[in-house]
């Protein structure tokens, strides 16, 4: 089952409610723009490829909703500025949302702007399948050489957040290059961050892990630098929710510390994302990226499952205050290089832009 897929029995757009992840599996039907930013806010899906996804069905869901009385481009406008709106960081929102709105033709019936949203969604869908795919092919050879230089003695690969299938629709960014290693019977163990405070990794990477067969323990955030200093880790593969052309790279709050701790001890830090995640305006990522803050009850309050159903449960002194930064930046310094779609490039802006010429 993919994260998000359209539905032909009804014609609609599902998506599996990955706030309710490992423990229940609930599918939402999204039908309309308000439900569709409710999904993205409130993270029934998360992660930059998946979101991005969803805004460009967005785009098709607003178009099937045209009321008569409204200009058609007026009104397309307007609902795409609330999807682009619905999160800051991840800028697949804003790009696959302009690519499906900038596909219409306002000259045309109602009927053909809806199926050429639905068409362009659909390819937007598939194009990031594919790209996980290749970032998974072009990765495999670092997992193979680790291996082969350990003599087959299990390669051990620390990934922060959630950058798998559940993120990305299939395949994943940082996962893919687990699962074709897996696929290919590389011994291989994955440390699982638990990442606070929604604990994407402890409850999706785990999930996924333990659905594919490969070998994982959850450890909690802090744990990475120890298990690094004690030679457990021999290469380390996060996502990312929008990267500077330059190299600086915005993910999931705790990657800055992991890639401190990498840097220290050696070990290779690698960042695995599609083309549709560099933002090709940003040169400064610590300066300009935009860093989500999110209500700060996702701290006060935890999630787990009790006597059959998910319970929420305080944590901390009601009066103390909470601050809730969703994502932090990792300088491009700090990383070893990037795996993408076009192959393995340096994190630096000669070398992005080398791979990706078009976008000089």
């Amino acid at each position: 089952m993919r994260s998000i897929w359209f539905d032909t029995t009804d014609n609609s757009v599902k998506v599996i409610d990955q706030r309710k992840l490992p423990h229940i599996t609930a599918i939402e039907k999204l039908e309309s723009v308000p439900q569709v930013i409710t999904a993205i806010k409130d993270m029934y899906v998360r992660g930059a490829p998946l979101i991005g996804v969803t805004g460009a069905y967005g785009v098709y869901i607003a178009a099937k909703n045209i009321p008569d009385c409204k200009s058609i481009k007026f009104y397309l406008t307007a609902e795409c500025q609330k999807l682009k709106d619905a999160r800051p960081t991840a800028v697949n929102l804003i790009w696959a949302v302009e690519r499906v709105f900038e596909k219409l033709n306002f000259s045309a019936d109602i009927k053909d702007i809806i199926n050429i949203a639905k068409k362009e969604a659909d390819a937007i869908a598939e194009e990031e399948v594919e790209n996980c795919r290749k970032i998974g092919e072009y990765g495999l050879p670092l997992i193979e050489e680790i291996s082969k230089k350990k003599n087959g003695k299990t390669v051990n690969i620390l990934t922060h957040c959630n950058a798998g299938r559940l993120a990305c629709v299939e395949y994943g960014t940082a996962t893919a290059p687990i699962y074709a290693a897996f696929d290919k019977e590389i011994d291989l163990h994955v440390w699982v961050d638990e990442t606070r405070p929604l604990n994407q990794g402890a409850r999706l990477t785990a999930y996924e892990l333990e659905e594919k067969g490969v070998k994982h323990t959850v450890i909690t955030d802090n744990t990475g630098g120890h298990l690094m200093q004690h030679s457990l880790v021999d290469i380390t593969i996060v996502g990312t929710d929008r990267t500077a052309y330059t190299g600086d790279v915005a993910n999931k709050i705790g990657t800055y510390l992991k890639a401190l701790a990498a840097k220290d001890n050696n070990i290779p830090f690698y960042v695995a994302l599609p083309s549709s995640t560099f933002d090709w305006e940003i040169e400064d990522g610590i300066k300009d990226i935009p860093i989500e803050k999110r209500d700060p009850d996702e701290i006060r309050y935890v999630e787990g499952f009790c006597s059959g159903k998910i319970e929420k449960v305080a944590i901390m002194p009601e009066q103390s205050a909470a601050a809730n930064y969703a994502f932090d930046v990792t300088p491009a310094r700090l990383i070893t290089g990037f795996i993408t779609e076009r192959g393995i490039c340096k994190a630096n802006k000669d070398a992005i832009l080398s791979l990706f010429p078009d976008k000089r």
